[in-house]
């Protein structure tokens, strides 16, 4: 039996708590939603996905974004949730005998983007926050990290994660990232009317920080967008856009946008990824829809 899941925050605590109910035997498979959505995964019959579109060869299915609902039957369950760790844990509830009860809560809190400006301008305050910003997927490198932190908080309390010499070493990094990232948001961001446009293509290696950071910078958008190459030949483009969780006036539905251009994600916040090549076409429309700011019918 194996996890397969997205290598987030969200997805390391699912695979903490799926790794107390069910019997695991293999390494986890740490996954992209596009690799799930192109099948460019092989999923075998003892798989359980989570926090990830659904594919028809798992076993079992845990998700919770808005673009990844699906009529078929399956093992498992999908309900449009804080976090897809508050729906594995109702699932497994009685089954799971460490109390995940603080860790859940803190998982809906950051996933859901339900921060206050304090938490954003100052995460190193805040040990849930902190450690949630050191999950960062700059290729599968990082592989060692994570199967860390699952390790990690399926025995210790955050004070004993935070403790931990990486896990310190992270955070210290991830304080003087931020710190850096501002800068330059500062300095490639635009607002397009009530969107703020940030576009990292000049970089080699896009530059990764707080991603709400950009919204106690340009306050009056709705919306932000986000734009990078997603590899080193410049072939593919990722696009995030969010909600601004400060002016929370766009009526968007960010998932259901994005769906049509390869991505997807929740009410309020998605990315996708397509060829460099569709850029002139793809992220005009993806801005002029967030302009508009109408409630898709």
């Amino acid at each position: 039996m194996r996890i397969v899941a997205r290598p987030d925050f969200d997805g390391i605590v699912c695979a903490v708590l799926i790794s107390e109910a069910e019997k695991i035997t293999e390494t986890i498979k740490w996954v992209e939603p596009h690799e799930i959505q192109n099948r460019l995964i092989e999923i075998k019959g003892g798989d359980i996905i989570a926090n990830l579109p659904f594919d028809d060869r798992c076993s079992i299915w845990f998700d919770h974004h808005y673009s990844n609902r699906i009529d078929s039957t399956y093992t498992g369950s999908f309900k449009i949730a804080p976090s897809a760790a508050g729906v594995v844990f109702s699932y497994y509830e009685g089954k799971i005998k460490r109390n995940y009860t603080q860790l859940v809560k803190e998982t809906d809190k950051i996933d859901s983007a339900c921060l206050t400006m304090d938490e954003v301008l100052h995460p190193e305050a805040y040990p849930y926050i902190l450690l949630s910003m050191t999950v960062s997927n700059r290729g599968f490198t990082e592989e060692p990290y994570w199967n860390r932190l699952v390790g990690l908080l399926m025995k210790n309390d955050i004070t004993g994660v935070i403790s931990d010499l990486k896990v310190k070493e992270r955070c210290r990094a991830v304080v003087e990232e931020n710190r850096v990232y501002k800068s330059v948001l500062i300095e490639n961001t635009v607002l397009n009317k009530h969107v703020s446009i940030t576009d990292l293509r000049s970089y080699e290696n896009a530059p990764e920080g707080n991603r709400f950071l950009v919204y106690t910078l340009f306050s009056e958008a709705v919306a932000s967008v986000r734009i990078r190459y997603d590899d080193p030949g410049r072939q593919s483009i990722s696009v995030s856009v969010g909600h601004n969780i400060f002016n929370p006036k766009c009526k968007v539905n960010v998932g259901k946008m994005l769906s049509k251009f390869g991505g997807g994600g929740h009410k309020g916040a998605g990315a996708c990824r397509f060829l460099s090549s569709k850029a002139g076409e793809y992220i005009p429309q993806i801005i002029s829809t967030l302009i508009e700011n109408r409630p898709e019918e």
